[in-house]
C-alpha cells in the first residue's frame, strides 16, 4: 500500500494537519473536483484512499491537498524488523498542553471568581498565567483557525480562537490602556444591566478556561484516533511468528516472513498454522473458531487445505504453503478491516456543524455592531467595546463542556456497567440504528464446547457411560474431548486411570478403564460394533439439531450416546427480546453450518438467519443490509467479525472476545453478556440526548445575552454569570446519567 497501483490507479495517503471531522469532508470534496478522482478521507486514521486515472497523479493529488492547508504524502513501506517506536505517542503533545494548561488556569478562574482571593495587583498574576495558557496551549487552534480563515471556512476551532482572541486581547486593552490594571481592581458582584465603561473590564478567566476546556476534550479525542490503528496491528499479530520448515529432510526453525510458496512445514499440536496451505501428511482437528465462526474444530487429513492463524488441536500435521505473507485469509481480513474503517463516513461533531452556522452569523453581527455606533456617533472606543463584547459573549465556555462532560459521565458510567464506548462519533449512530446482526459463536452461544445430553441404552446407567467415556477422552486434547472429561469430572468425580490409551485420528479414541476395552467416538471407529434402534435414533436427533453426537461402547456393543454442542448463553434469549424492544430488528450471522444455526435461533427467538459465510462474506452482508437502507449495528467476538464490525454503522464487540475485534468495534461489552448491547444502545442513546441539550443550552444563555452586548449594555458580571449559569448547568445536566440503570 506504500505505493500507488498503476493498473487500478488506486493510492493510500497520509493527511495531516485535520483537527477536526469537518477538514476531512473539505480535503475530501477538494479531492473529489478532480477529473476522474474518487476519494474517502478518514478523519481517525488520517489516511485518504484515493482511486483515480486520466492524467492523474500522485504529485498532482499531494499538491490539491497542500493547496487545501493540509499535508499529505505517501506511506513508508514498512521495514521487517521495524519495532515501533516505544516514545512514539501521538497524544503526548496534546497532553503536555492540558497539563500545562490546566495548573495555570485553575489559580486563574478561582481569582475572577472569588473576589475574596482578589488581591492587589491580582490582575497581574492573572495576566501572567494566563498568558501562556491562550497562546501557547491554544496554538493548535489558532493554526487550524487561520487555515480555516484562508479557506473560506469556519469550525469549532475558528469560534474557539476568536473568542478566546478577542477576550485576551480586550484584556490587554483593558490592562494597559484602561483602568483594569489600577492597583485594587476588583470584579465586584454585580447584577445590573447598563453601559459601562469597557475599560475596567478583563476576561482572562473566560480565555483561559475555555481553552483548557476544548483541550482537554481534544486530549480524549486523540487518545482515541490512537486506537483506530490497534485492529490491524492485532490482527497481524494473531499470525505465527516462526515456523518449522522441512528441508533437505531436516526441520528448520525459521521466520515466518521467510516461508514461500510450496514449503513443506510442520505444525505441531497446539501450534498456530503459519500459513494458508495443504495438508501432505498427518492428519488432526483444526480450532478455526477465531477465523470462520466454526464451533466445532474441523478434522483435516492429507489434501485438505487449513488456513494461517488457526490452532492445530490434535496430531503433527504437515503443510504445503499455498499463500504467504500479505496473500494469506489473515492478511486479507487485515486489508477488510482497514478498507471497511476507511470507508465509514466520519459523523462530524455537532459542536463543529453548529458553529460552522454560528460563527459566520455572530461575525456578522459584531461587524454590524461595529458599523452602528461608529455611524451612531458614539465614538470608536464605544463601538469597538460593544463589537468586542458581542464576540466575548458568543464564545460559550459551556461550549468546551457540553460535549466532554456528558461522554466523560456517560462512558464512566458505561464503564461501572461493563460497557466501553469509544467517543462522540459512535453515539449518533446508535440514534438511527435498525437492525442488529448478532454473531453466533461466542456472542449469542458461549463459544466453548459443552456436554448437552447423555442417553444410555436400555440397562446401561448414564453415570457410568459418561465416567467411562470422560476417563477415555481425558487422554485427547480435542475440544469435544474435553467437554466429555469436564462434564464427567464434574458430574461423577475424579476419572479413573486408562490404560492402552490410543487416538484415532478423525474417528475418536480407545483406552482400558477398570479392565474394560472402552471405544469413544464416530460410527467409523465402532464398526462391527452392535448399535441398539434407540442409539441410532438419539445420534440422528442429536445431528439434526446440530450437535455432534459421540458413541460410547464397550463388549462389542454401543452402550449410550454423548450429545455435544456450543452452549447458548442462558441471557441470550432475554437479550434478544430486549433489543427487539428498542425497535431493532435481530439477523443471526455466523460461518456455522445452518443446521446448527437455525437451532441456535430458534432458541433465542431469531426468525433472520444467515449462516455459512466467510468473513469477507460478513462484510458483503452487513453491505447489502445498507444497500436497503438499514442502519446497522453489529455484535461479535471473533477476528473473523471484526471487518464486519468496522463496516457496520455501529459495532459492538464482546470483551472476553478477539483484541482485534474490541479495535475494530465503536462500543465493547466487557461482561461478555449480550443484554449488555441492549444496555449500551440505551446508554450511548441518552448520552446522546444530554450532549444535544447541552448544546442548545451551552448557545442559548449567550445568545441571549448577544442583544445586550450590541446595544452596549454588557455588564461583566452579566456576562460572567451567563458563562457561569451555563457551565453549572451543563456539568449538572451531564451527572445525571450518573443515575443510568440496566433492564
Amino acid at each position: 500500500m506504500s505505493t500507488p497501483d498503476v493498473r487500478t490507479g488506486e493510492v493510500e495517503l497520509l493527511i495531516g494537519g485535520m483537527t477536526c471531522a469537518s477538514c476531512a469532508a473539505r480535503v475530501e470534496k477538494k479531492l473529489n473536483r478532480m477529473d476522474g478522482v474518487t476519494a474517502t478521507v478518514n478523519y481517525a486514521t488520517e489516511k485518504a484512499r484515493v482511486s483515480f486515472g486520466g492524467d492523474v497523479t500522485t504529485d498532482d493529488l499531494i499538491a490539491t491537498v497542500e493547496k487545501t492547508g493540509y499535508t499529505a504524502a505517501l506511506p513508508e513501506p514498512p521495514a521487517a524488523d521495524a519495532e515501533p517506536a516505544a516514545d512514539d505517542d501521538p497524544t503526548r503533545a496534546v497532553r503536555q498542553r492540558l497539563l500545562v494548561s490546566t495548573v495555570l488556569t485553575v489559580p486563574v478562574v478561582a481569582m475572577a471568581m472569588v473576589p475574596a482571593l482578589q488581591f492587589t495587583y491580582w490582575q497581574w498574576l492573572s495576566l501572567t498565567l494566563a498568558a501562556p495558557v491562550v497562546v501557547w496551549g491554544g496554538l493548535p487552534f489558532h493554526r487550524a483557525a487561520w487555515t480555516n480563515l484562508r479557506h473560506g471556512a469556519a469550525t469549532m476551532d475558528t469560534l474557539v480562537s476568536l473568542g478566546t482572541g478577542a477576550a485576551f486581547l480586550w484584556s490587554l486593552y483593558a490592562l494597559f490602556l484602561g483602568t483594569a490594571g489600577e492597583p485594587g481592581m476588583t470584579h465586584p458582584f454585580e447584577l445590573t444591566i447598563g453601559r459601562t465603561d469597557g475599560s475596567a473590564n478583563i476576561y482572562l478567566e473566560a480565555a483561559a478556561g475555555v481553552t483548557t476546556f476544548i483541550l482537554a476534550g481534544r486530549y480524549a479525542e486523540a487518545r482515541s484516533k490512537r486506537r483506530a490503528g490497534a485492529a490491524l496491528r492485532a490482527l497481524l499479530e494473531l499470525g505465527a511468528k516462526e515456523v518449522s520448515v522441512l528441508r533437505g529432510g531436516a526441520e528448520t526453525r525459521v521466520p515466518v516472513d521467510r516461508l514461500a510458496v510450496g514449503d513443506r512445514f510442520v505444525v505441531r499440536p497446539g501450534e498456530k498454522i503459519a500459513a494458508d496451505g495443504v495438508v501432505t501428511e498427518g492428519a488432526s482437528a483444526v480450532d478455526a473458531s477465531m477465523l470462520t465462526g466454526e464451533s466445532v474444530p474441523v478434522e483435516v487429513g492429507p489434501g485438505d487445505t487449513v488456513v494461517g492463524a488457526t490452532v492445530n488441536a490434535g496430531g503433527r500435521l504437515v503443510v504445503r504453503a499455498t499463500r504467504v505473507g500479505s496473500e494469506t485469509q489473515l492478511a486479507q481480513m487485515a486489508r477488510l478491516v482497514e478498507e471497511a474503517q476507511n470507508g465509514k463516513a466520519a459523523v462530524q461533531r455537532l459542536a463543529d456543524r453548529v458553529s460552522g452556522v454560528f460563527v459566520p452569523v455572530v461575525l456578522a453581527l459584531a461587524a454590524a455592531t461595529l458599523g452602528f455606533w461608529i455611524g451612531a456617533s458614539a465614538g470608536l472606543p464605544a463601538a469597538f467595546t460593544a463589537a468586542v463584547a458581542v464576540l466575548i459573549i458568543a464564545c460559550p465556555c459551556a461550549l468546551g463542556l457540553a460535549t466532554p462532560t456528558a461522554l466523560m459521565v456517560g462512558t464512566g458510567r458505561g464503564a461501572q456497567l461493563g460497557i466501553l464506548i469509544k467517543g462522540p462519533e459512535v453515539l449518533e449512530s446508535t440514534r438511527a440504528v435498525d437492525t442488529v446482526v448478532l454473531d453466533k459463536t461466542g456472542t449469542v452461544t458461549t463459544g466453548r464446547m459443552t456436554l448437552h445430553d447423555v442417553v444410555a441404552a436400555t440397562g446401561q446407567d448414564a453415570d457410568r457411560v459418561l465416567a467411562l467415556a470422560g476417563a477415555v477422552e481425558s487422554g485427547s486434547e480435542h475440544p469435544v474431548a474435553r467437554a466429555i472429561a469436564a462434564a464427567a469430572t464434574e458430574r461423577t468425580g475424579p476419572l479413573r486411570p486408562v490404560t492402552g490409551f490410543a487416538n484415532e485420528a478423525g474417528l475418536g479414541v480407545r483406552g482400558v478403564v477398570d479392565g474394560t476395552a472402552v471405544l469413544v467416538g464416530r460410527a467409523g471407529l465402532l464398526a462391527g460394533v452392535d448399535v441398539p434402534v434407540e442409539l441410532t435414533r438419539a445420534q440422528d436427533a442429536a445431528e439434526a439439531v446440530g450437535r455432534t453426537a459421540v458413541l460410547v461402547a464397550w463388549g462389542g456393543v454401543a452402550r449410550g450416546v454423548l450429545a455435544v454442542a456450543d452452549a447458548v448463553k442462558p441471557t441470550s434469549a432475554e437479550a434478544v427480546r430486549r433489543l427487539r424492544q428498542l425497535g431493532l430488528h435481530p439477523v443471526l450471522l455466523t460461518g456455522d453450518n445452518a443446521t446448527v444455526a437455525r437451532a441456535v435461533a430458534a432458541e433465542v427467538g431469531i426468525g433472520d438467519v444467515v449462516a455459512e459465510v466467510l468473513p469477507q462474506e460478513k462484510v458483503a452482508v452487513v453491505k447489502r443490509l445498507q444497500g436497503e437502507g438499514r442502519v446497522v449495528a453489529m455484535v461479535g467476538d471473533g477476528v473473523n467479525d471484526a471487518a464486519a464490525l468496522a463496516q457496520a454503522d455501529l459495532g459492538l464487540a464482546m470483551g472476553t472476545g478477539t483484541d482485534v475485534a474490541i479495535q475494530a468495534s465503536d462500543l465493547t461489552l466487557v461482561r461478555g453478556d449480550l443484554r449488555a448491547a441492549a444496555d449500551a444502545i440505551r446508554l450511548a442513546r441518552r448520552t446522546l440526548a444530554v450532549i444535544k441539550g447541552n448544546l442548545f443550552w451551552a448557545f442559548a444563555y449567550n445568545v441571549a445575552a448577544v442583544p445586550l452586548a450590541m446595544a452596549g449594555l454588557l455588564n461583566p458580571m452579566i456576562a460572567g454569570a451567563a458563562m457561569a449559569f451555563s457551565s453549572v448547568f451543563v456539568v449538572t445536566n451531564s451527572l445525571r446519567l450518573r443515575g443510568f440503570r440496566p433492564l
